[in-house]
C-alpha cells in the first residue's frame, strides 16, 4: 500500500476529563482514513519516543493519530496512579469523547494502541463503549490488569504483541486472551524482550503477518505497520 507522504497538520490538543485537562498531540494527515489514540505505560507519556515512531509510520499511511499524556504532570509522580487502570480507563474514554465531538475528528474509526498499562485501559474503554472502537492493539502490554468483565465483554478484535523471551507477560497476555469473546490473536515476536531492544525482532515476523493479511484482525495498513514498525531502534521510556 503506498503511503501519504504530505507532511501531516499537527495540533495540540486539550483535552477535558472531569476536573482536570489532558495535553495531546494531534497529527492530520490529507484525508485521514481512521484514528489511532494512543495510550502510553506506566512511566511514560505523550513523548513516548517509540510510539511517537509508530504514531509517525500511521501518518504516511493515511491514519491520523493522538497521542496525550494520560495523567497530569501532578498526578504522574508515583506509583499509585500510574497502576490506577480506572483511573487510565476515565482518562481515555475523555479522549475518545472529545474526539465523537471534533469536527473533523468525529466520523472517523477509531483505534486504541496500548503499552503496558495503557492496554488494559485501552480494553476497557473498547469494552465499555461497543461499536466505538474497530480495533485494539497492545504492545508489550498488560491486558490481564483489565478486569474480567472487560475482557470478557470486549467486541472489538484485539491483537497483543509480546516478546517471546517476557516469558512473565507473555504468559499474563495469554491468560488475557483465553477471557476474550472478541477475535483475539497473540503475535509473539522471537527472541525479543519487553521493550524489543533486539535488532530486526518485528522484521523476522513481518512475512508471516503480511501472508495472514486476510485474518488479521485490524485493518491491513494499520497491522501491516503496527508489526514491521522498528519501535526498538528508539531510545526512550518503555511505553
Amino acid at each position: 500500500m503506498a503511503g501519504n507522504h504530505s507532511a501531516p497538520l499537527l495540533q495540540a490538543a486539550r483535552i477535558p476529563a472531569g476536573r482536570v485537562h489532558l495535553d495531546g498531540d494531534l497529527s492530520l494527515p490529507p484525508a485521514p482514513r481512521g484514528l489511532v489514540v494512543f495510550a502510553h505505560g506506566s512511566g511514560s507519556s505523550r513523548h513516548s519516543v517509540r510510539n511517537r515512531y509508530v504514531a509517525q509510520v500511521l501518518n504516511m499511511h493515511g491514519l491520523a493519530t493522538l497521542l496525550l499524556d494520560l495523567l497530569t504532570p501532578a498526578e504522574d509522580v508515583g506509583g499509585a496512579e500510574r497502576f490506577d487502570i480506572d483511573l487510565l480507563s476515565a482518562r481515555l474514554a475523555a479522549a475518545v469523547a472529545w474526539v465523537r465531538g471534533h469536527a473533523t475528528l468525529h466520523a472517523l474509526p477509531i483505534g486504541l494502541f496500548g503499552a503496558s498499562t495503557g492496554a488494559a485501559a485501552a480494553i476497557a474503554v473498547a469494552a465499555a463503549h461497543p461499536g466505538s472502537i474497530v480495533a485494539v492493539v497492545s504492545r508489550g502490554g498488560r491486558p490481564d490488569l483489565a478486569d474480567d468483565k472487560s475482557l470478557r465483554a470486549l467486541g472489538a478484535p484485539t491483537l497483543l504483541i509480546v516478546g517471546g523471551d517476557d516469558i512473565e507477560v507473555l504468559r499474563l497476555n495469554r491468560a488475557a486472551q483465553a477471557q476474550m469473546h472478541a477475535p483475539a490473536e497473540i503475535a509473539v515476536i522471537p527472541g525479543a524482550t519487553h521493550l524489543f531492544p533486539e535488532p530486526g525482532a518485528l522484521e523476522r515476523v513481518a512475512l508471516k503477518f503480511r501472508s495472514r493479511s486476510r485474518k488479521c484482525l485490524i485493518p491491513r495498513c494499520m497491522a501491516r505497520r503496527f508489526v514491521t514498525t522498528p519501535w526498538w531502534r528508539p531510545r526512550g521510556p518503555a511505553g
